[in-house]
């Protein structure tokens, strides 16, 4: 590594842990003014409401690194550009690619670090927040599901229409055990309702349907005890439980979720999907950041860091909407998460090819 080459990564990255913590620091401002009231009329401790703006501070970081690398990546090539710096290393007979290297370096060291950020901190840290938003902000903190569908044994398989977390209670629900295609056995119950004394499930106005060899057994009853491996935990998850999970713990849940066939799998799957995809965004913006900003123009640098926050905006608006179509459930989850990174990857090399520099 040249003298060259560490000049620019210690400029990026300098530029880029000030441009964070600058916008951070406006976006948590803005948040307070805003939840203000709340936290006076609630009586929030102070102690909490620290925490909750150094965890929204690190989930803010997440969701901002497109914009503070590419506006970072702009600002330090436009200003190079501006004192004839790039014409000098090219002239130098340095290669534009070869110039590229550093920078490139540089986001690579952001892409790892967002990398262990999304894995292993950045969980705990939207846990914090969801948490501190139930306890002290909303006022309902039950939900109800609808249309459940778990297995929750080999060949047995069951089914609720209605499940309200407070009450823990289910409606119509239905338990099937189905052999090679063949059903075996029905239980359909008008509720289910989990007993904390006997820590089991109770369902209630039950019946009974058993296909025997020689004919078929009905029966019919007000309560009975259940067996199910499943617990109301298992439906009692928050909203957006998949993104307060740590990867490991992310990997096992979808492998529970698979096992008992849950429709909710696939939000797991694509929040898995999005902690690989994610950090690419920091290399590919740094690319296209580089050539946009490389040549030198009158009007300045600010044509270009507001051409920087554009295009960044695009590309959260891209991978929101890409997000929410994989969540929609679209045929390629994988395919519609990695969109944003392959159009702008395409888009970089577009540029490279036909950008004058």
């Amino acid at each position: 590594m040249k003298l060259l080459d560490k000049l620019i990564i210690k400029d990026f990255l300098k530029t880029y842990f000030f441009v964070v913590l600058m916008l951070i620091m406006i976006v948590l401002v803005l948040d307070f003014t805003e939840k203000n009231d709340a936290f006076i009329r609630n009586e929030v401790p102070t102690s909490e409401i620290l925490e909750y703006l150094f965890n929204y501070g690190l989930y803010l970081n997440n969701l901002l690194t497109p914009i503070t690398v590419f506006i970072s990546v702009i600002f330090i090539t436009s200003r190079m550009a501006g004192r004839t710096e790039i014409v000098a290393i090219l002239s130098s007979g340095v290669s534009f690619m070869r110039m590229l290297v550093p920078f490139l370096m540089g986001a690579s060291l952001i892409a790892v670090a967002s990398f262990l950020l999304n894995g292993w901190v950045l969980p705990g840290a939207t846990e914090g927040v969801y948490e501190f938003k139930r306890e002290y902000l909303k006022d309902d903190s039950q939900y109800n599901y609808q249309n459940l569908h778990v297995k929750v044994a080999p060949d047995v398989y069951a089914y609720i229409s209605r499940y309200y977390t407070g009450p823990k209670t289910g409606y119509a629900f239905t338990l099937e055990h189905i052999k090679d295609g063949q059903l075996l056995s029905k239980l359909s119950a008008d509720r289910i309702v989990w007993d904390t004394t006997a820590n089991a499930w109770e369902v209630r106005n039950w019946k009974l349907r058993e296909l025997q060899e020689m004919g078929e057994k009905y029966t019919v009853g007000e309560k009975m005890d259940t067996v199910l491996s499943i617990s109301p935990d298992d439906f009692d998850l928050p909203p957006n439980h998949h993104e307060t999970l740590i990867l490991p713990e992310l990997s096992k849940q979808i492998k529970v979720l698979e096992d008992r066939g849950a429709d909710n799998v696939s939000f797991y799957k694509i929040e898995r999907y999005v902690r690989f995809m994610s950090p690419f965004a920091a290399i590919i913006l740094t690319f296209i950041g580089v050539i946009v900003s490389s040549k030198k123009t009158r009007g300045g640098s600010g044509f270009k860091i507001a051409l920087g926050f554009l295009l960044a905006f695009i590309y959260i608006i891209l991978f929101l909407l890409s997000r929410t179509f994989a969540e929609a459930g679209t045929s390629y989850p994988l395919f519609a998460v990695w969109l944003p990174n392959i159009i702008f990857a395409a888009t970089g090399m577009v540029m490279y090819k036909t950008v004058p520099r």
